[in-house]
């Protein structure tokens, strides 16, 4: 890949792979920030902002200064420290077989409950709602009238809700959604937001996940019990190593 110089100081090149490394090793929300040409241009001002002060900082002997040298032993510790237990944590894997036998003896947690799917029409006046239902009944089309009638912002979808699962809505909407007729729009239902029509498309029964559904999931959940097996159990035998005294009455 040819080297891209995105600038120069003294004689130290800034290259677009630099950045790149930046950009690689920030949390995925602080790169977005930099993932447009202007943002580009920022990171470039603090990466030459950065390069500046290391320039002085290496000409006026600050890496010599007792203060500096201290930092960087407790850096150096602290990044040891992490190294270590990392070293330690990379190596567990667990087998196919593992995977899917843990999936097997835990299904229930990988359950779905039941689904449904629907449009809804919301007014404040019970009066109005059941003219509406009139006029749906003798031919209006529900998705017009939602548009025309509801007060509820999903009035610019027809009054789609889209799928959702029982405990999202409020009781007296979720009951009639659970159990109204599939295809036809039932009698207005209350709530503490005014008075809804439903028009219910679609219910799903409860039902567990596939295996191929969740099998990265259940892969990641084995690793991460693994991992605090492991780094448990090498704490006490370093413990056997290297003898610790804990001060409880210090913590007071």
């Amino acid at each position: 890949m040819e080297k891209i110089v995105l600038a120069k100081v003294g004689d130290r090149e800034l290259t677009k792979e630099d950045m790149i490394a930046i950009m690689r090793n920030l949390p995925q929300q602080d790169a977005q920030n930099f993932s447009s040409f202007e943002g580009r241009k920022v990171l470039l001002d603090e990466m030459v902002a950065g390069e500046l002060f290391y320039k002085r900082a290496v000409e006026n002997g600050f890496d010599q200064e007792e203060k500096f040298i201290e930092i960087m032993a407790e850096t150096k510790r602290a990044m040891l420290q992490r190294y270590a237990v990392q070293k330690s944590l990379d190596a567990i894997t667990v087998e196919p077989s593992e995977v899917e036998a843990y999936y097997e003896a835990h299904k229930n947690n990988f359950s779905e409950g039941p689904k449904a799917k629907a449009k809804h029409i919301l007014m404040t006046d019970e009066a109005d709602i059941l003219e509406v239902k009139n006029e749906i009944d003798t031919g209006m089309d529900f998705e017009e009238a939602a548009r025309k009638y509801s007060t509820c912002p999903s009035k610019e979808r027809g009054g789609d809700l889209g799928t959702f699962e029982r405990g999202r809505m409020v009781p007296e909407f979720e009951d009639a959604a659970f159990t109204q007729e599939i295809g036809l729009v039932g009698d207005p239902v209350k709530t503490q937001f005014g008075y809804h029509l439903l028009l219910v498309e679609e219910r799903v029964e409860a039902s567990v996940k596939a295996f191929e559904e969740v099998e990265n999931q259940v892969r990641q959940e084995l690793i991460g019990r693994k991992q605090t097996e492991v780094y448990r159990s090498e704490i006490e035998a370093l413990k056997e190593i290297y003898p610790v005294e804990i001060n409880e009455d210090g913590l007071k």
